[in-house]
């Protein structure tokens, strides 16, 4: 394993990665200014706020998610939020920026759960079916032989077949989760991550993101684990389908590490005192998304590598 870089820190530009990373300045308390980097779905959704905040597109649903998660057992393991904020004539949630604490942070987007689509979706496009011919145009561009003999025809494909197929090429099915993208502190990006299914191909990409090192690799470890201890007690966890939802990794070269749950916007609750084990497999109907079985795999994973 190497060494750690404990040579002085220096700033440096963050660049902006296509619809995935956007960076704009903040102001935090000592009056220096940074750039931030946030992963997200969609660059745009994020503004910066004062004293190391951010603003975040306001989503009803993430809201509501946020708000419960302040008085949950999860609220270490996830953004602080501080309520509503007006920007030009726009609505924003307000919440921690997770990377004020970190100077030229490597990060990384890691998509939990067997699916990212909400059953809702799934019922909603059959019900008012729809051929698309974008969602075919990216399913040839990753696998020209996907497509079906009759898809190809009409260059077309209904908006589930597309949700499904797409799943089924990442460790999303394999694994419970998928990595999304790195962004590591020299600059250096990626997002090529789609068709990334095998363990080993995980341990590389993973190997690649800490430097091999150990000291980072035992530190997000421990974070992992805090997480799922953490989970096991939270009522919000067991009464929610959490779909969509991401684990942002942080760390820099001090060693600083640290790891939380982001991206609420899909997370809805369960009607009629229903709960979910988050570890049985998917069967459409029965709402589990197998966050906790694919935290377990990424835990193993981690305890593999820290240990070699």
């Amino acid at each position: 394993m190497k060494q750690r870089d404990r040579s002085p820190r220096r700033n440096k530009p963050w660049k902006k990665l296509k619809s995935m990373v956007h960076w704009s300045p903040f102001v935090v308390s000592f009056k220096r200014r940074y750039p931030w980097v946030q992963l997200a779905g969609h660059a745009g959704n994020f503004k910066a706020g004062d004293y190391g905040r951010i603003l975040k597109k306001f989503c009803p649903r993430e809201q509501q998610c946020l708000e419960r998660l302040m008085r949950d057992a999860l609220r270490p393991h996830v953004p602080a939020y501080f309520g509503l904020a007006q920007r030009d004539g726009e609505c924003y949630n307000q919440m921690e920026d997770l990377l004020a604490a970190f100077e030229a942070p490597s990060i990384m987007d890691c998509k939990m759960g067997v699916r990212t689509y909400l059953e809702e979706e799934l019922e909603q496009a059959r019900r008012r079916p729809r051929l698309r011919c974008d969602m075919y145009e990216k399913m040839v561009a990753v696998e020209p032989a996907a497509p079906t003999a009759e898809e190809h025809a009409q260059r077309a494909v209904l908006k589930p077949r597309y949700m499904q197929w797409r799943e089924s090429l990442s460790s999303s099915a394999t694994l419970g989760f998928r990595i999304e993208g790195i962004k590591k502190a020299d600059g250096t990006c990626s997002t090529n991550f789609k068709k990334t299914r095998l363990p080993e191909q995980v341990v590389q990409a993973l190997g690649d993101f800490v430097d091999g090192d150990r000291t980072i690799l035992t530190n997000y470890l421990g974070g992992l684990k805090e997480l799922r201890a953490a989970l096991e007690r939270s009522e919000f966890f067991k009464t929610h389908e959490v779909v969509g939802s991401s684990l942002l990794f942080v760390h820099d070269r001090t060693g600083l590490a640290k790891v939380w749950m982001i991206d609420f916007g899909k997370t809805v609750p369960l009607a009629g005192g229903q709960t979910l084990t988050h570890q049985l497999p998917w069967v459409e109907g029965n709402r589990e998304d197998g966050y906790l079985w694919g935290l377990d795999n990424l835990i193993a994973i981690f305890s593999t590598m820290a240990q070699d």
